[in-house]
């Protein structure tokens, strides 16, 4: 429960005079480690480095942003950094990672001819994950699990990615949504296509590009939601597509084509077509980007040093209000409360509960998002009870 950041001027551009790069949270030895509750941000680095000799360690309810610099134009630095040689589990859960120069969360090596696994056994749970690469002037992904390693052996597997927003600026009106942006790419080198990923209720939101595919081996891919222009593949991947290896179904895509499945360079697919060539995605649902419509909290949790404070996720597809709902926290009607912004916290309104315990929210750009995205706290006031006057303690039956 502390912020780990640059004070006053510095600059974020390499090569500049004064220019230094400093990370964050940078853990490279210790297991069974936890960090709660931190908020990091404003570094000229990696926001958190997590390492391959730090296994068992637990992340959660941080907030993660605006960390990185520029080096000829190219954002460097990423949200998180994960790497993990131990058998035992990397758990990234509850934390809100956004407006990195690079990419949000990389489960990733660069490192060929290694000769052991450091890329597995990590699981990212409820995190909230969006605009990542936007300080560089560029939609980078929010999250990629993959691999370098030529040789085949240090592959990333044994990854689970459970309930997470991935979001990119996104205008619901226009139709057309081209330009690069990716929320979740899964493979990079052929030679080292991930297994046993694990890819289960979330919401994948961004460009022409927000899901790609690039290199799987075998994987678990169930009742998520996709806005995008299209599924990307590479070739690599559909000789592993079979009931065994790829167990995917319940998906609802909203794609700007028909045609929503590209093996790149190769040939575009319709889900029915998909279906009938692959075996695959049964009960999934396919629907044109103007039929996508979402009114909702995406993310309500208690803030973890204050039990009257609340962080919030909303999305409304058409940029208007969304209503949070409270009825089940306990909080009494007419308990004053703020609406903070969750970066800079700065007050945006103030009211009371009313009486069917909801709070309206309307999306809006407080932390460069797009009207119908917003991210904040909601902080409510202690419920100060006057203490009875000895006359009210002897004879309150009375009345």
């Amino acid at each position: 429960n502390f912020e780990i950041t640059f004070l006053g001027d510095y600059p974020r551009n390499f090569g500049d005079p004064g220019f230094q790069k400093v990370n964050g949270l940078f853990h490279t030895l210790g297991e069974d480690c936890v960090f709660s509750g931190l908020r990091i941000f404003n570094n000229p680095g990696v926001g958190v480095g997590s390492w391959k000799k730090t296994g068992g360690t637990i992340i959660e309810y941080c907030k993660v942003y605006n960390n990185g610099h520029l080096r000829k134009d190219k954002g460097i630095g990423e949200g998180f950094y994960v790497q993990n040689q131990s058998d035992k589990e990397r758990i990234i859960r509850n934390n809100f990672i956004f407006n990195n120069y690079y990419k949000g969360i990389e489960v990733w090596s660069a490192s060929s001819g290694v000769g052991f696994e450091f890329v597995k056994n990590v699981r990212l749970e409820n995190n909230i994950i969006f605009n990542n690469g936007t300080p560089a002037g560029k939609h980078v992904d929010n999250l990629i699990i993959a691999s370098d390693d030529k040789e085949g052996i240090n592959v990333a597997r044994n990854i689970k990615v459970l309930n997470n927003v991935l979001y990119h600026n996104i205008n619901h009106e226009d139709n057309s949504n081209y330009g690069h942006g990716a929320s979740l790419t899964l493979g990079y080198n052929f030679k080292s296509p991930v297994r046993d990923i694990v890819v289960n209720d979330n919401l994948i939101i961004g460009k022409n590009n927000a899901l790609r595919l690039f290199h799987v081996k075998s994987m678990n891919f169930k009742r998520n939601t996709i806005y995008s222009g299209y599924v990307n593949f590479f070739n690599s991947t559909l000789n592993s597509i079979n009931k065994d290896s790829w167990a995917v179904s319940n998906n609802n895509y909203y794609t700007r084509k028909f045609k929503a499945f590209r093996v790149i360079k190769t040939r575009d697919f319709s889900l029915d077509e998909w279906q009938k060539e692959y075996k695959t995605e049964l009960h999934s649902e396919w629907n044109p980007l103007k039929n996508f419509k979402m009114n909702k909290a995406l993310y309500i949790e208690k803030s973890p040093d204050n039990a009257k404070s609340y962080e919030i996720a909303v999305l409304n597809s058409e940029a208007k209000s969304v209503q949070v709902d409270f009825t089940s926290s306990g909080i009494e009607e007419n308990t004053n409360y703020k609406i903070l912004d969750l970066a800079s916290g700065d007050i945006i309104e103030s009211g009371q509960l009313k009486s069917n315990k909801q709070i309206e929210i309307k999306p809006g750009n407080h932390n460069g998002t797009a009207l119908n995205f917003g991210v904040y706290t909601i902080e409510f006031e202690e419920v100060s009870k006057k203490r009875k006057s000895l006359f009210e303690r002897l004879f309150g039956w009375i009345f």
